[in-house]
């Protein structure tokens, strides 16, 4: 029998024209602070549609929140919600800006030095101002979870946290507002979407046949919609159902009372924070190498996986699980995101940093079984130098 507590509070508002639906869910008379990264949203015409929306309240704005976002600017927002008095947030934009916006939540209200909360990972978090959320880049799946993920420039670090009072309030999903998006990250947005199912799905066999087939449809449906968000750009109804896959691919459903492994995104997190690779890139690299090297941890789950959404049964299993992997690389490539590190201009002397940082960060004791360690790491990149 499965044991489980799934909670998740965000009330999620889907389709066009949703964001003037947020008057009503800000309270009346707060002083809200609108955080949000570069300039699309102005380009787009989200920006003016939040403005509209928020015309009755007092709106501070706060840009500049990158890709991966860096401590560093986050707390110069935490220092506008201290000196202008805010008492709610609305992140505007993809996933950095959304786990940006929970990190200032949350630091606004902490007492002691605000690095300690992605020290301990957000266990120490006993309070946090209320946010709300538009989303106009679906892949973290950051506006219906309690998750973040902060990058301290200074040292080169980059820290997951999490919290249950950091979930949004409520989080916009219209999927027109993607259309403006470079193809890099609508392609970048299916694999992070992609990998966080498979971090959830592809351990070992838990009797969580719910679970199992709810992950299976969402990788089958990224792989049929995803191509399409290339191929077909103005379909509005690919759009939402890659965005919805995003968001159903994290918040919380498919993970509920089975076994999890993470270990791609940790051992990605260095990557980036090295050498600055989109979050997707590196997901696609580590991933088929993890595959690849515990494949006899995850040898039932991975026959399982090139049965039901490779529809691989031909050959013996060790030929058919290379088979999946395979499938699974070139689905990324097909997305247009590269699966080697020479595809980034890195060579072997990247994986002895990644390692060193993964050892020097206690990161030696990853995956379902907390046994990947900084050698199994090194092997799983060197499957894809």
């Amino acid at each position: 029998m499965l044991n489980f507590d799934f909670y998740n509070p965000t009330q999620i508002l889907f389709g066009q024209g949703q964001i003037a639906a947020i008057t009503p869910l800000v309270p009346a008379g707060a002083r809200v602070l609108m955080l949000y990264g570069g300039g699309s949203i102005k380009r787009n015409g989200v920006y003016d549609e939040v403005k509209a929306a928020l015309s009755g309240h007092t709106v501070i704005e706060f840009a500049g929140i990158e890709p991966n976002p860096h401590y560093e600017t986050l707390m110069k927002a935490v220092e506008i919600v201290h000196a202008e008095k805010i008492d709610f947030l609305l992140a505007v934009g993809g996933g950095s800006v959304i786990d940006g916006t929970k990190f200032v939540a949350a630091a606004a209200l902490f007492e002691g030095d605000p690095w300690q909360i992605l020290e301990k990972g957000g266990r120490n978090i006993t309070a946090a101002l209320p946010f709300g959320s538009v989303l106009t880049l679906p892949a973290t799946g950051s506006e219906m979870n309690s998750a973040s993920v902060v990058t301290r420039a200074a040292t080169q670090e980059k820290r997951p946290f999490a919290n249950r009072l950091v979930f949004p309030k409520f989080s916009v999903l219209d999927p027109s507002k993607t259309f403006t998006l470079p193809l890099r990250q609508v392609g970048n947005g299916v694999v992070d979407a992609f990998v966080h199912v498979m971090e959830q799905y592809l351990t070992y066999p838990a009797n969580a046949p719910v679970q199992d087939r709810w992950a299976e449809g969402l990788l089958l449906t990224l792989i049929e919609e995803g191509p399409k968000t290339l191929s077909e750009p103005d379909n509005l109804d690919v759009r939402a159902n890659v965005m919805w896959s995003a968001t159903m691919a994290l918040n919380g459903v498919i993970g509920v009372g089975v076994p999890q492994d993470w270990a791609t995104h940790m051992i990605g997190h260095e990557l980036t924070a090295l050498y600055h690779l989109d979050h997707a890139q590196t997901l696609a690299v580590v991933l088929p190498g993890i595959l690849t090297v515990r494949k006899e941890a995850k040898r039932a789950k991975l026959l399982q996986y090139a049965a039901r959404v490779w529809h691989i049964a031909e050959g013996d299993e060790d030929s058919r699980i290379a088979a999946a992997i395979e499938r699974t690389r070139a689905f990324f490539e097909q997305m247009g995101v590269q699966t080697r590190l020479s595809g980034y201009g890195l060579d072997a002397s990247a994986i002895d940093a990644v390692v060193a940082a993964l050892e020097a960060h206690k990161l030696v004791k990853l995956g379902e079984h907390r046994d990947v360690s900084a050698e199994v790491s090194r092997a799983a990149l060197e499957l894809s130098l």
